[in-house]
């Protein structure tokens, strides 16, 4: 039997720990688990906990750890920088499936024709953390405050920089655009009014590259879905 996983951001260094409120509380109370029953436990940053139950209590379980993992991550660096949306279930969304699908980093943009500027972020971590572990990954996304668009253009730290926009011009089909042994990529989501003329002008003055995501008009969520499986 698969055993359940959780997340624990910080992981001890001693053999014996108590889970937090939430995990203990699901330990308990939604699956009912007893003394001397094991769980998984990972921070998200590679490490994978194999441990006992000890004590079942609803606030603070305690466990033994009986063996330790580290599953270091050997795929390309993937951020997807996607506009925020006038819909927030729909970036939820969004966020919830990037997860699943392995992306690094998941980036909310502020861009000139972006209509919400609302972020939760402490409601949007906990939707990568439940996909993180639905989809029993050892590997959390990073998610970014929301950044103007601006100032994310002129950073370094991406080797390969995408940008998909609805403009008729000259783009390239964005899965037939990758160099083998690149460390990093990057792409940019444009808001549902799409990227002003300025916005895209200036991300290929940096370096950014115009890609074709197909022959349809997608949703802003839906573009960011299939970029990040391109990219992954």
């Amino acid at each position: 039997m698969t055993l359940p996983l959780f997340y624990e951001e910080d992981l001890p260094a001693t053999d014996q720990f108590k889970t937090n409120e939430e995990s203990s509380r699901h330990i308990t109370q939604v699956l009912r688990m007893k003394e001397g029953e094991q769980i998984l436990i990972t921070n998200g940053k590679g490490h994978m906990l194999t441990a006992q139950i000890n004590s079942a209590h609803k606030k603070n379980t305690e466990v033994n750890i009986i063996h330790r993992d580290f599953f270091p991550s050997e795929k390309t660096k993937s951020a997807v920088a996607v506009s925020l949306i006038k819909n927030t279930s729909r970036f939820e969304w969004f966020i919830e499936k990037a997860t699943e699908i392995g992306i690094s980093s998941i980036i909310p943009l502020l861009c000139s024709r972006t209509e919400k500027t609302h972020f939760r972020r402490e409601r949007m971590q906990s939707i990568i953390i439940s996909a993180m572990l639905q989809s029993r990954q050892v590997w959390l996304p990073e998610l970014w405050e929301p950044v103007k668009l601006d100032n994310l253009i002129k950073t370094k730290d991406y080797d390969q920089k995408f940008i998909a926009h609805c403009i008729e011009e000259k783009k390239v089909d964005l899965k037939n655009s990758f160099i083998d042994k690149i460390k990093s990529r990057i792409i940019l989501i444009g808001p549902e009014g799409d990227f002003t003329e300025e916005e895209i002008r200036g991300a290929i003055q940096q370096n950014y590259i115009p890609v074709s995501l197909g022959n349809t008009r997608l949703r802003t969520e839906t573009a960011g879905i299939l970029a990040a499986v391109l990219l992954v």
